[in-house]
């Protein structure tokens, strides 16, 4: 077998896969997943679309997570050599992939944005990210993670931990699915997709990583608060 090329883990890649690798010695990492019927979502991306806003379901999701996370402290928490810094304000890393590196920079205080201005600066981030004019703030400061495969064919995947952070979300692709409705009976179509969930099981464990996917699966079926009505 002929050698075409060698691939060596130098510069951007080499860091990246040191901080991958430190995440999982560091790290004792459980992933789940399941499926949701994100009706309701689609339906609120129409509405700001409507209304005029280019808001993308990353956008949607990040503000859903922010008001789950309320009720799950832990899993907004950031490791620290004094422990696991429990914090108050939802810092949502975005992960972009760029040529040979994958960054993902903070969305600050999700809690306090429109779904409009989160898009806004999801946008901004990946503008300057493409130019490389993020800030060190900006690529280290989230404190929960989300990463987004929806635009390939895949459904459920396990994210690895971006360390210190104790939560990552996977979001995978949309795609219609035979789902049984509300009456528990009929089997309709619906567009449904997989969402994952990857957890620091030293700190979390599975009964409330559990807890904080179906709730957050639920709010996202609801998508009560996200449409361009409030």
């Amino acid at each position: 077998m002929a050698v075409t090329d060698i691939l060596k883990l130098t510069g951007i890649r080499g860091i990246i896969a040191q901080k991958m690798m430190e995440s999982l010695e560091k790290t004792a990492q459980l992933s789940f997943f399941c499926d949701v019927d994100v009706s309701a979502l689609v339906a609120a991306r129409g509405s700001w679309k409507s209304a005029g806003a280019k808001v993308g379901y990353e956008d949607l999701i990040a503000k859903a997570v922010s008001r789950v996370l309320p009720h799950f402290p832990v899993f907004n928490g950031v490791e620290t050599p004094a422990g696991i810094e429990l914090h108050d304000e939802y810092h949502i890393g975005c992960a972009i992939a760029l040529p040979g590196a994958l960054v993902a920079p903070a969305v600050f205080n999700v809690e306090r944005l429109s779904v409009p201005d989160i898009a806004e600066r999801r946008a901004e981030l990946l503008a300057r990210a493409k130019i490389n004019k993020l800030t060190i703030a900006e690529l280290t400061g989230a404190t929960v993670t989300l990463t987004n495969l929806g635009l390939t064919r895949v459904e459920h995947f396990t994210p690895i931990l971006t360390y210190p952070q104790q939560t990552i979300i996977g979001l995978g692709r949309i795609a219609p699915k035979p789902w049984v409705a509300e009456d528990g009976e009929t089997l309709v179509v619906r567009p449904v997709m997989g969402l994952s969930l990857t957890v620091d099981h030293r700190v979390i464990d599975g009964g409330p990583a559990g807890d904080f996917l179906t709730r957050l699966a639920r709010y996202l079926e609801s998508a009560e608060g996200l449409s361009a009505e409030g």
